[in-house]
């Protein structure tokens, strides 16, 4: 299809078929209203048509006309006074010489008409004939094939459109088209013409083929007129074909014009001069040349054909660059910018948009509100108070309408802002405003949020990106300390095994043993939090009885709790207590809680646990008291290897509180610590499951 589009072939070809297809539609159409209007289907030859019989009969009566104005004005004459055999005197005309402006009136028709004009009161002759018998005359004009004659107020005649009928109607239309051209003489009595102004004359007449001339226009009309006649059929083949080719090659040209081999629009020199001053060179030069085709009309055919021809390619060529410039540049979407008059409007906007948005920057917002208001007031008084014009009210309403779009508008882009800034509270920073909907201190406000966002986002971004450093740090590192530390315990396992009489070696393997057992513990608690805190963990999520699961734990605790002298205080509904979890991580979260306490519980004091069952959710809170001060807040607490002695005395690693809240929160739980004095409490917040499966 580029190919197609690209092709110069194509191209040159339809802008040459054009002004011929042009030229056949509207020959084609000119034939047929040829045809339509001037004949009918019995006529074969143009002076069978009624055309032909209405410039005939007009010149007759022209010279019918000529000849009485010569019995009122005898000093004005234009006929040669003559006498023939019999002593009359004969007003001979010679046509040809002296009154040729009457032919070219009646396509020069006349050029080709003999005619005898008796007047019946005086018997003196007009005529444009020259003969020394003219009663042998007469006959001759009554046997020609194209007569017509009118003798004693009666029409004898071969031409059938020349009858009383068309005389009224030719001499009333006679009339009315010669009153335009004002003073001239023998037209101011309309009755005169309708009444037939025929009477006392006797009129012989013929059309003589003879002295048709081969550059006249009438010579040009009748050789077209015989050939519409004898083609009939052919417009009616001619005009649908070539309109449908012209309006393939039309579509075409629309699609291909301006494409160069790239597929890009590509503008020339013509393209950038101003439409106004095209069109006006254009216009300007189509004019002229329809100025030069009106006035050569009455030139020889040939040349007159030629120069129409001519200009009318001119025309085309014209009118074409025009067409094409303009699809250019609607397809480049310049048009609107190659108008002048856009071009200094938009200038205008521009430099009067710069100056408002600078004094409007310059104001504060309240004073702006309170001027907005003035004006306002301002023009909805001018306008009530013109209101009898009736247009003002119409304006008013309008003015209000307005107002309140405005007034709206502000209030749909004030609202935008205030959930941008709801969203980014609530956390969310993958909000953006689009700046170019907004107007004024909002646009301000807009931009300011939408870097406040991004700042946002970038700083989450960066932190996430260091805490996933700091985990797969710890991870790693977890990893390459764990392997040589397995090392180290199966060689405390061997060296436990062997019979060793030294008691220091023993006291120092026992001490190796359990400092590698806590080295191990703690790493495993690190790549435990690790885990929780990036939440890369697989949860197997199933309905637990968390009254069975912390009778579990007490039992298993038991020991280390009644070495501590360690009393547990429990508060639990008799029915079963169900929660949504993993049952190995939930136990972790409660195990972790149980060594905490019998590490750190003051000895001898009481550990409460309660459980509570509300209508959506479940409590769970574990109490202790502290056997050191704690000098320290809850959320340091809850940090990583943070622990509340100071002195690092146990052998915690304080990770189990930040493990228990990871996976407390992964598995949809809410784990909170608080602290009150010496009293320490956690509580945690399950989702309640009704029924237990």
């Amino acid at each position: 299809m580029e190919k197609v589009r690209n092709s110069s072939l194509l191209k040159i070809i339809s802008y040459i078929l054009i002004p011929i297809l042009v030229a056949i539609i509207g020959l084609s159409i000119f034939h047929l209203g040829f045809l339509n209007e001037f004949s009918k289907s019995e006529a074969t030859k143009y002076e069978d048509t009624e055309m032909f019989a209405n410039n005939y009969f007009s010149f007759l009566i022209d010279n019918l006309e000529e000849c009485k104005r010569q019995e009122i004005d005898n000093e004005y004459n234009m006929f040669s006074k003559i006498e023939n055999a019999d002593g009359k005197r004969i007003n001979y005309y010679d046509n040809l010489r002296n009154y040729s402006n009457y032919y070219n009136r009646y396509d020069n028709v006349g050029q080709c008409i003999e005619y005898i004009i008796v007047n019946k009161k005086t018997n003196e002759i007009f005529t444009n004939m020259r003969s020394n018998d003219y009663e042998k005359t007469k006959e001759e004009i009554s046997n020609s094939k194209y007569h017509w004659n009118y003798i004693n107020d009666e029409i004898n005649s071969s031409i059938e459109f020349i009858n009383k009928d068309n005389i009224v109607y030719n001499t009333t239309y006679r009339y009315l088209d010669n009153m335009i051209v004002a003073g001239q003489p023998g037209y101011n009595n309309k009755e005169e013409l309708t009444t037939c102004e025929l009477t006392g004359y006797d009129i012989f007449s013929r059309y003589n083929e003879e002295k048709l001339l081969g550059n006249s226009s009438y010579t040009m009309i009748k050789q077209m007129y015989d050939f519409a006649l004898q083609h009939k059929t052919m417009p009616f083949i001619a005009l649908p074909v070539s309109a449908l080719l012209l309006m393939i090659i039309a579509i075409y040209l629309l699609w291909a014009i301006g494409y160069n081999k790239k597929g890009e629009i590509e503008l020339n020199l013509i393209d950038n001069i101003p439409y106004e001053i095209l069109s006006i060179i254009s216009l300007t030069l189509i004019t002229i040349f329809i100025t030069i085709a009106i006035n050569i009309i009455n030139i020889t055919n040939y040349i007159m054909i030629t120069v129409f021809s001519v200009l009318y390619i001119l025309c085309y060529i014209i009118v074409a660059v025009f067409g094409i410039t303009t699809i250019k540049r609607i397809k480049a979407k310049k048009f609107l910018e190659s108008f002048i008059i856009f071009r200094i409007c938009r200038w205008f906007w521009r430099k009067t948009e710069k100056v408002v948005r600078t004094i409007s920057h310059k104001i504060p917002e309240n004073k702006k509100m309170f001027l907005c208001y003035l004006g306002f007031i301002f023009v909805s008084l001018v306008l009530g108070v013109t209101w009898q014009t009736g247009i003002s009210i119409i304006v008013l309403i309008a003015f209000w309408v307005w107002a309140y779009y405005k007034i709206k508008r502000y209030g749909i882009e004030r609202e935008k802002i205030r959930l941008a800034l709801k969203h980014i509270y609530e956390g969310k920073t993958d909000i953006k405003l689009n700046e170019n909907e907004l107007n004024g201190v909002l646009k301000e406000m807009a931009i300011y949020i939408n870097d406040i966002a991004g700042g946002f986002s970038n700083a989450i971004s960066e932190n996430l990106k260091s805490e996933r450093l700091k985990t797969e740090l710890i991870t790693n590192v977890s990893h390459d300390i764990k392997t040589p530390l397995t090392s180290i315990i199966n060689y405390v396992d061997l060296l436990k095994t062997e019979n060793i009489e030294n008691e220091k070696a023993k006291e120092y393997i026992k001490i190796l043993d359990q400092k590698s057992q806590r080295l191990k513990k703690l790493i495993e608690d690190l790549v435990e939090a690790s885990k929780a805190s990036s939440g890369n963990v697989k949860l197997n999520l199933e309905n637990i009885n968390v009254k069975e699961l912390f009778n579990q734990t007490i039992g298993e605790f038991e020991d280390k709790l009644d070495s501590k002298k360690l009393i547990i205080e429990t508060d639990m509904p008799k029915e079963d207590i169900i929660v949504r979890a993993d049952s190995r991580y939930l136990y972790r979260v409660v195990e972790n809680l149980f060594s905490n306490i019998s590490k750190y519980a003051l000895d001898g004091s009481r550990i409460y646990i309660d459980i509570k069952e509300k209508i959506d959710i479940i409590e769970i809170s574990i109490k202790n008291i502290s056997k050191d001060k704690l000098n320290i807040s809850s959320d340091e607490l809850m940090q990583r290897f943070v622990r509340g002695d100071k002195s690092r005395y146990t052998e915690g690693s304080g990770l189990g509180l930040s493990i228990a809240q990871s996976l407390t929160e992964l598995q949809g739980g809410k784990f909170n610590i608080s602290i009150d004095g010496d009293l320490f409490k956690v509580m945690m917040v399950w989702p309640k499951v009704k029924k237990f499966q």
